[in-house]
């Protein structure tokens, strides 16, 4: 009886305190503060700036506005520039740092990505951003057509980068004086349905003047809504002027997103960027760019052009201008189909003939997260993994660990202003690789199928091996495996800069990390990876193309499957 009571008393004492969380939960103050997600990229918690409106209502839906920093900056600097609160005479960025002061209140949830410090807006920290607008969404009540988006110099190029990568998430974007990122060119038509306004200082002399006037130019000839303002005089800190008085947020409020345009203009040439709107594409080549333009001329008649497309979805669900029950006509690139009615249509083009299908997808083909290039194996969670196998010596095996260990220091000390980068991968022996590192990472893998048991269990399925006896030779290629990657760098390691092993390292060599973007899906070179002797894609069914393969044959230095 007494054991029933104690019990019952411990079970009634913990549905009154979850009764008190529910009711009494500590709930966020107003104003500018830090928050932080969890990346399961390296496992680490990630801080973001958040500014919260004064009375707060979680019943009331709210327009998020996302701030993304410069070069050597960071999420609570960032988070007081938009705001128009620059540093105060003679104070430096760190004594900016330490404190928010006092602003305007307005009616509006802001976030600021730390962004890992300076490396740009693509791989991890592109996913950083969009984890932390997710997890900014679960928090609070957020207005998905009154999203915005902005940022100065490198946040600008990044506002740039990922406001045309999903562009059907964002009712505007400004970018300050923007430095964007290789293969932001091709999507300026994805700018179609929201208004961009650039502004840049004349006298910039980190992003010239006229780098951003080409690029206010071709927004313009793409049909874009475009307002540019340009400051005389000013130089690198047009922020300044771009951001003062909080007139960011009042141009803002001007826009909503159109969640259903009648027109669709969008181009890609990655899986992982394939939608916008009702449009989905579904099979195209990684690597190049594809492009539609689908536009409802009339209730059920979609006149549509493509490029570089094979197949394609179209989600008409809640579209004002698709009238269900009733057969819609479908102009495609000068052809005639006409189909029964439906909210969702895949189309197919074989030869030059387009036709209704069902999505049917070879298993082996590529998509989104088994596309490539190498440098996506490192843009989500990944772990870094050298062999134990063949009996090594103690110092062979400390030179094997040494390798690996070379690629997965991100956070490498690059000077004062940009500082580290601050992405914190794992590195393991084949030994000490469990299970659910296999299920949730993708693997980075150093060595041949005699060295690393993790090469050797996925031998039967890697298209290429490299011969015991290449000496001299590197080899590195990204491999879907289940629902990730493999990298496999036998030989050489990608980075390998001189033909001497004992040569010192130069202060200025690049990062691992950073050469995998010189390179595509794979990489046989000799001696250094600047005497390549064959590079490039695989297929779209992930198989060598005939070309690359007579050069790896020529060299003698691998194996085929």
């Amino acid at each position: 009886m007494i054991k029933t009571l104690t019990y019952r008393t411990i079970l009634l004492g913990v549905v009154l305190f979850s009764f008190n969380l529910v009711s009494f939960g500590q709930k966020l103050s107003s104003g500018p503060q830090v928050l932080t997600f969890h990346s399961d990229t390296d496992d680490t918690e990630q801080p973001y700036g958040l500014y919260l409106p004064k009375n707060y209502n979680p019943k009331k839906k709210y327009p998020l506005v996302v701030m993304l920093h410069g070069a050597g900056s960071n999420h609570r600097l960032a988070l007081r520039r938009v705001f128009g609160k620059s540093n105060a005479e003679g104070e430096s960025d760190v004594e900016a740092s330490r404190y928010f002061p006092e602003w305007k209140d307005v009616d509006y949830i802001v976030v600021s990505s730390f962004a890992r410090g300076t490396m740009g807006y693509q791989g991890v920290v592109e996913k950083d951003v969009m984890d932390m607008v997710a997890d900014a969404k679960k928090r609070f009540n957020i207005d998905e057509n009154r999203t915005y988006l902005t940022g100065l110099s490198m946040g600008g190029g990044g506002t740039m980068w990922i406001g045309l990568s999903y562009p059907d998430m964002w009712a505007a974007i400004a970018p300050v004086c923007p430095a964007p990122p290789g293969g932001t060119l091709e999507k300026v038509p994805n700018a179609a349905n929201f208004p961009v306004y650039f502004f840049q200082g004349d006298a910039d002399p980190a992003v010239k003047v006229d780098s951003t006037r080409k690029w206010v130019q071709r927004f313009k000839d793409a049909g874009a809504q475009v307002e540019y303002t340009e400051y005389p005089g000013v130089k690198h800190d047009s922020w300044v002027n771009a951001y003062k008085d909080e007139f960011i947020f009042d141009w803002f409020a001007k826009h909503k997103r159109n969640p259903h345009p009648a027109r669709v203009r969008f181009a890609t040439s990655q899986y992982k960027h394939n939608k916008a709107y009702w449009v989905t594409f579904d099979e195209f080549t990684p690597g190049k760019t594809a492009w539609i333009d689908a536009n409802f001329t009339a209730k059920n008649h979609i006149e549509i052009s493509t490029k570089g497309l094979k197949t394609f979805t179209l989600n008409l669900t809640d579209h004002p201008s698709f009238k269900a029950k009733s057969p819609l006509e479908l102009v495609i690139n000068g052809q005639t189909i006409r189909a029964e009615a439906g909210v969702l249509l895949t189309l197919t083009q074989s030869g030059d003939v387009w036709a209704v299908n069902a999505l049917n997808t070879l298993a082996s083909a590529k998509k989104a997260g088994a596309e490539g290039p190498m440098s996506e194996a490192i843009a989500s969670r990944h772990i870094y993994v050298y062999g134990t196998g063949g009996s090594p010596s103690a110092d062979e095996l400390a030179r094997r660990r040494a390798e690996a260990q070379k690629a997965m220091e991100w956070s490498v000390y690059r000077g004062d202003f940009i500082g580290r980068v601050m992405v914190f991968p794992r590195l393991l022996s084949d030994k000490e690789v469990r299970p659910s590192d296999i299920e949730s990472s993708n693997l980075i893998l150093f060595g041949t199928k005699e060295t690393n048991s993790l090469i050797e269990k996925y031998s039967d399925k890697l298209p290429v091996s490299l011969k015991a006896s290449a000496e001299g030779y590197g080899l590195a290629y990204v491999f879907p495996i289940g629902n990730r990657y493999v990298l496999v760098n036998s030989g050489l390691p990608w980075w390998a800069l001189s033909d001497n092993p004992n040569a010192p390292t130069r202060q200025n060599t690049p990062a691992p990390m950073n050469v995998l973007g010189r390179f595509q899906d794979f990489v046989l070179f000799k001696g250094t990876i600047n005497n390549v002797v064959s590079g490039g894609r695989f297929n779209n069914d992930w198989t060598l193309p005939g070309a690359e393969a007579d050069k790896m044959k020529a060299s003698g230095a691998v194996v085929f499957k």
